[in-house]
Parts: C-alpha cells; sequence; structure tokens
C-alpha cells in the first residue's frame, strides 16, 4: 500500500539537496473532498501533498507550461521539476520523451502505482452520495472504497466508482519513474476496449445522429485541449492568433489568411475541431481521460480516443506511452503495416 509519508519524505530530501526546482504535486482542496494540484517549493510544506483515490488529475500538462515558462526566460533555473505521476500519467510522460518535447533530465519522477483499483469518477461518486457530503475517502483491504461522510460511512465496491478509464487501465503502476510507491502487481484487464462495445454495434447512421447531438453541445471552450499533455504546440491549427487584424489590414489580406475552422461553435465546425483534435491524437492519447472529466458539457470524448487507440493496437500493435525509445505510431513505417486502405 502507498504511504503518502514516503512521499513526503522523498519530496523534502529532494528539495532541500536542490535537485528539484519544485515539486507538483496533490493538496486538499478548499471546497470539499477533490484535491487540487500543489507545487512545493519550500521543504517544511510537504506535508500539503497527499495520496488518495481522489487524486484525478493528470498532472503532466505542468511539464509542457514549465518548458514554455523557461523558453522565456533569460537565464532560466535548469534544474528538474519534481512530479507525481500514476500510471496512466507516466505514459504522457514516456509520449513527450519519445517526441523530444522534453529530456529525461528534466523531469525527477514521483511515481504511485493505484495497484489494484484506480482514482474515482466525481459523478459516480455524486449520484451514490446522493445530496450527502464525503468527508474523506479510502480503499479497503476488500477493495471497497469507504467514505466519511457526516454521521458515519458508505462502502461502495470499488468498480462501482472507478472512473472508466481505470476499469480499462493496462498500466495501474507507472511505467518510468525515479522512485516508485505501492505494488508493481500488474493489474488484469480482460477487456480494454469494452466501453466501446455498444458504440460500435451502432449501425452508422446511429453513430452519426449520436454525435450529432453531443457536439452540437460544444461551445468551444477548448478546456478540452488546455488540459491535454499532448496538445503542446505553440499555436493551435484551428485557433491560430499570429495574424494580427489592424486598422490598416486590407480585405485582400484578410481573405488571404489561412482559416482551418471557423471560431464559431456551429455543429459543422464542432465536427471539424474535435475530429481534427482526435487524428492529432492517434498513437499519442495515453487514456487518461482529463479532457472528457473537464468537459462543461459531458461531451464523451474518450469514445473518439479510445477508438482510435484501439485501432492502433488491433493495425499496428501498438500501445502509446510504453516504450521512450520506441518512434511514435505517425513517425514510422514497418513493411508489415496494413495496406488494405491504399487503392
Amino acid at each position: 500500500m502507498v504511504n503518502v509519508e514516503d512521499l513526503r519524505k522523498e519530496a523534502k530530501r529532494i528539495l532541500k539537496e536542490g535537485k528539484v526546482k519544485y515539486v507538483i504535486g496533490y493538496e486538499r482542496g478548499q471546497n470539499g473532498l477533490m484535491p487540487k494540484p500543489a507545487f512545493i517549493k519550500d521543504p517544511e510544506d510537504v506535508d500539503r501533498l497527499i495520496w488518495n483515490p481522489t487524486c484525478v488529475h493528470n498532472l503532466t500538462k505542468f511539464l509542457v507550461d514549465e518548458k514554455k515558462r523557461k523558453a522565456g526566460e533569460k537565464k532560466p533555473d535548469e534544474r528538474p521539476v519534481g512530479i507525481v505521476v500514476k500510471g496512466c500519467d507516466s505514459r504522457a510522460i514516456i509520449v513527450l520523451l519519445q517526441e523530444k518535447y522534453i529530456n529525461r533530465e528534466d523531469v525527477h519522477i514521483l511515481g504511485i502505482s493505484c495497484e489494484q483499483t484506480g482514482v474515482i469518477d466525481e459523478k459516480k461518486l455524486a449520484n451514490k452520495l446522493k445530496g450527502k457530503k464525503a468527508e474523506n475517502i479510502e480503499l479497503d483491504e476488500k477493495g471497497n472504497f469507504v467514505i466519511s461522510v457526516q454521521g458515519g460511512t458508505i462502502k461502495v465496491p470499488a468498480e462501482e466508482l472507478l472512473a472508466e478509464r481505470c476499469l480499462e487501465c493496462r498500466a495501474n503502476y507507472p511505467v518510468v519513474y525515479d522512485l516508485l510507491l505501492g505494488d508493481k502487481t500488474k493489474k488484469k484487464v480482460e477487456e480494454p476496449f469494452k466501453s466501446l462495445e455498444k458504440m460500435e454495434s451502432l449501425s452508422e447512421k446511429e453513430r452519426w445522429a449520436f454525435w450529432t447531438e453531443q457536439l452540437a453541445k460544444c461551445i468551444r471552450c477548448y478546456a478540452c485541449r488546455s488540459v491535454c499533455p499532448m496538445c503542446y504546440c505553440d499555436e493551435c491549427v484551428v485557433d491560430t492568433i499570429n495574424f494580427a487584424v489592424t486598422a490598416d489590414t486590407t480585405a485582400s489580406e484578410k481573405a488571404g489568411k489561412i482559416k482551418w475552422v471557423e471560431k464559431s461553435p456551429v455543429p459543422s465546425e464542432n465536427f471539424v475541431y474535435h475530429m481534427v483534435r482526435a487524428m492529432h491524437l492517434a498513437g499519442r492519447c495515453i487514456d487518461c481521460g482529463e479532457c472528457e472529466r473537464v468537459c462543461p458539457l459531458d461531451i464523451p470524448l474518450r469514445f473518439l480516443n479510445k477508438k482510435l487507440e484501439k485501432e492502433a493496437k488491433e493495425l499496428f500493435g501498438y500501445d502509446a506511452g510504453f516504450d521512450p525509445d520506441e518512434p511514435s505510431l505517425v513517425s514510422s513505417f514497418k513493411d508489415e503495416d496494413p495496406e488494405d486502405f491504399i487503392r
């Protein structure tokens, strides 16, 4: 079992010794049970760090922010950043390493095993609590989540509260780390793509109707893009900003500006945005589920990425984020790759 004191002890050591500039982890949030990202610079503040099944965030996005911040500094601190990662989060680091976006020496990885469970789905938890406020949540020895509420506890089988991605996870402990806390026993997942079965059983017409309804809700807030560690482009192809329109800009200059997608949240443009984004994540998405978690309209974005993950696995035998020395899917070619689609 993971002992949070071991995490705090290691964080304190690497901060005291100056091995990292700061540590990114989880701390208690101000609004109830769910935690928030913590940025620890002072060794004496490591007691703020927590670890429990509510630590849902994929913190690796902050490595992208760190690199962009360093690029704007004249004399950046070149020490690595310490970061707490789950199994799925560590796969995001692998992808960033594969794509040479970061170097291994840029990060000190404090890996935590989810062991035989994972993290909770906040919506599932709310449905179970029926208006009650959770004060704490722990996993017992029988695989149940024990939720402390005012006046007692509620015991729920873990599989009823786990995030969908955790039910299908193939990396329940980090695949890369400097320190690993918790059990390294591989979790058996019989059906890693079970969540797609219902969607795949629909006819083409039914799938089109489903996605038309879902994507029509999109308000193009770009929360999905903002939270994704794989979306690190300086400028997004669907949200270009470096063409400044001034009082002197001519109509022909405006007309000549390439605009791939209109910014208006209308269904046709929403389709283009989400399809382009899904294709950019093909062979790169590590199924952390953050895009779907942060969507304010509850659009099931994970279906899109999970489907492409399945295609990559079945067509090319490719699993994103497991081997930093393996080339990325879209940048490599093998003679035995299927070519049935070529006409």
